[in-house]
């Protein structure tokens, strides 16, 4: 199933500088968490703000906008305390660093995504495993096909956060730099310097012998791998 649901401005996720780099359309949100494989999760913990690095996973299919999944241990105290309040999630991807002939005028070319909203902790078995298993597939695809299951034990020391994709925001800058008229023809070389996620050749452990799986080195291949020199 396609969300056609735009991306519509709260006070919170509308933006207030630059907003011709925002999106309306909410397969740009999709676009950004599809190629992320890490997000940020902001939380209040005692008073102070709390920000971690955490893998996700995602269900555009599930509730009405869509859904992220977030799990940690069941004693984390950022799991703890995020369904007692708005949450706010984070996906950057650093596309470019883009050099200008002034100082002022660098930057960078990047796709981010910014979500908010109360999650649901999940207390439902089945619930929970699919949460997990979207976060384990989302880093790579087929895997949670290709390994033993989590034990009732491990499910319980897991907790799963639920977090709706309703409230969300994308920015994005790409193309040159944008220098002064005036700088034009000073004498500094300007242009990007891409930037991109790449894989190396997948390495098996010293007490495995098994090939490695189709999905791996199908993921490998999808994140730019290239054999190891020999």
């Amino acid at each position: 199933m396609t969300i056609t649901t735009p991306l519509s401005p709260t006070d919170r996720t509308r933006l207030r500088r630059e907003k011709d780099r925002a999106a309306t359309d909410r397969a740009a949100l999709h676009d950004v968490l599809r190629d992320g494989m890490f997000c940020h999760l902001g939380v209040v913990v005692d008073g102070a703000p709390l920000v971690l690095p955490t893998a996700y996973g995602v269900d555009l299919d599930a509730g009405e906008d869509g859904v992220l999944y977030l799990h940690g241990s069941v004693a984390a105290r950022s799991v703890v305390a995020s369904p007692d309040q708005t949450i706010c999630v984070t996906v950057t991807h650093a596309d470019g660093l883009v050099l200008a002939r002034s100082a002022f005028h660098h930057s960078v070319n990047y796709r981010s995504a910014v979500i908010f909203g109360v999650p649901t902790l999940l207390t439902d078995p089945a619930e929970k495993l699919h949460g997990l298993n979207r976060i384990v597939d989302h880093l790579v695809p087929g895997r949670s096909g290709a390994v033993r299951p989590p034990s009732r034990k491990e499910l319980a020391k897991t907790s799963v956060l639920a977090l709706p994709l309703t409230e969300a925001s994308v920015k994005t800058r790409a193309g040159a730099a944008n220098d002064d008229e005036a700088d034009l023809d000073l004498p500094y070389w300007t242009g990007v310097i891409p930037l991109r996620v790449v894989a190396e050749e997948p390495i098996t452990n010293p007490d495995c012998d098994l090939l490695v799986p189709a999905h791996i080195r199908t993921r490998a291949n999808q994140l730019g791998a290239v054999p190891a020199r020999t």
